[in-house]
């Protein structure tokens, strides 16, 4: 057989990562070479995100970027999948020729033979894009019969061999690590029922599915056996899970036994929706050993105006409740958010309930994002819309106080006991850096520990109880114990 060698590059959220790993998996079992750099590999496969117009702009940077390879190094072919790829599929190819194939979810089973066709020189037809909320059935409870006949991406259905494979007795895994990292996604469902006036994701992700829970355990025992000590559970909606399997108290159930599995240490549940979060939850989360004191919780706004034509729920006062209720059941909780500033309509007295939220509210991250048109979705339409250098402008406000805001909580953490999960060294100080329980991957922070003269190092991967004892910005510094 000869030698073909490929790269996943990818971008955008831990979803997406997931998703990678999926088609790392497919391809290595269908004898590809997976290699790091892009410039090593015959084929570089972009895994594009769609999700705001900055994602969109870095995708086709990175397209075009592994393209130039093609010119002074080993890459012969560069093919485009991912959201981006599914959203815009023909327009896309039109729009980028330097991509050789832009190629949709329901190609991904598929991805290894569409990859030979290429570098024997032939095409693959382009993704013609539709709206994937159509392909399954409106009532959630007849979604699951029928999700087998659609593509979705990082539940690893398998189609021919598998790269990992939980215990003989689970289902396979289709899957392949592309990092050493101690920690890994873990996708629980995918697609979102929700209709937010600002959002396309629907469209392009589909309706809502949940992954049965046996498979969500098989790959958890698999992400075990590569030295996965933190599994990261990661969907469009979080608070949906087990809706279209007849039960909604499914994920309070799954995360004891996830939190059993031989090896894992913390669970990690990410992106709850504020008017789905269910007391049941919050107390099984809250009172489940090793299930992380992290709150992922998606306000995107606090004037209830304004969510209202965001078609969302909730309010200043029912937020700042939830939250209570949230610090009652987990004193150390770590929470997050995003919200968008600049939506049409929005006004000075909106932007005042919002900052009175966010400085009542003492949470640890907050992503300030800028409205932008996004095509297909309600809020297209709507009129009062504001100028870019007005959104622009508001941004900058925001991010500004956010960014006082999140210092102070992190100064309030100074004496806090924490359990850091060491993820590399840091060689300018001979500690180590991690993430303490109430830290998410990537966007909230790091913990820098600070081993005292003479202490041993910790190791990637270990488990260090330690103190803080200064904070730079959100980052934590802490003195193991």
């Amino acid at each position: 057989m000869p030698d073909r060698s490929v790269a996943l590059v990818t971008l955008g959220c831990t979803r997406n990562e997931v998703d990678s790993e999926e088609l790392a998996g497919r391809l290595r079992a269908d004898g590809w070479r997976l290699v790091a750099d892009a410039a090593d590999a015959d084929v570089a496969v972009v895994n594009t995100c769609g999700f705001v117009e900055q994602a969109k702009k870095d995708s086709i940077d990175a397209l075009l970027e592994a393209a130039d390879l093609k010119h002074d190094a080993r890459t012969r072919k560069v093919v485009a999948v991912g959201c981006l790829a599914e959203r815009y599929g023909e327009q896309l190819a039109e729009q980028l020729p330097e991509a050789d194939a832009v190629l949709g979810f329901d190609s991904y089973r598929d991805l290894s033979t569409h990859l030979r066709t290429l570098l024997a020189g032939g095409s693959v037809p382009s993704h013609t894009p539709g709206d994937r909320r159509r392909l399954l059935p409106l009532t959630p409870a007849d979604r699951q019969r029928e999700a087998a006949r659609v593509a979705l991406p990082g539940h690893g259905v398998a189609g021919s061999a598998a790269e990992g494979r939980a215990p003989a007795s689970g289902p396979p895994v289709v899957r392949a690590r592309l990092d050493g990292r101690p920690w890994a996604p873990l996708k629980i469902a995918s697609g979102c029922d929700r209709r937010c006036a600002f959002c396309a994701i629907p469209m392009f992700r589909g309706a809502f599915v949940s992954r049965p829970p046996a498979d969500v355990l098989a790959e958890a025992r698999w992400l075990a056996q590569q030295g996965v000590k933190e599994l990261f559970l990661v969907s469009e909606n979080s608070t949906s899970y087990g809706k279209d399997l007849g039960d909604l108290t499914l994920l309070e159930r799954l995360l004891p036994e996830l939190v059993a599995v031989d090896g894992v240490e913390r669970v990690r549940v990410s992106y709850l929706q504020p008017a789905e979060i269910r007391p049941g939850l919050l107390a099984a989360m809250a009172h489940t050993p090793g299930v992380v004191p992290y709150y992922d919780i998606s306000f995107q706004h606090a004037s209830e105006r304004l969510l209202r034509a965001m078609r969302r729920f909730g309010s200043r006062a029912a937020f700042l409740e939830l939250l209570g209720r949230v610090r009652a059941g987990s004193p150390q909780a770590g929470i997050r958010c995003n919200v968008i500033v600049g939506f049409p309509g929005e006004t000075d007295a909106d932007l005042d309930e919002l900052e009175a939220f966010l400085v009542a509210a003492r949470m640890d991250v907050v992503g300030v994002f800028g409205y932008s048109d996004e095509e297909g979705t309600e809020a297209a339409s709507y009129a009062a819309k504001l100028t870019p250098a007005a959104v622009a402008e508001r941004v900058d406000r925001f991010s500004s106080l956010v960014e006082a805001l999140t210092a102070e909580r992190a100064e309030e953490r100074v004496g806090e006991e924490v359990e850091v999960l060491v993820e590399e060294h840091d060689p300018a100080t001979g500690g180590a850096l991690g993430r303490t329980g109430f830290q998410g991957p990537d966007v909230d922070g790091v913990t820098m520990l600070r081993p005292a003269p003479g202490q041993r190092a910790p190791a990637v991967g270990d488990l260090v109880r330690a103190v803080v004892v200064d904070s730079e910005g959100i980052d934590l510094v802490a003195e193991p114990r």
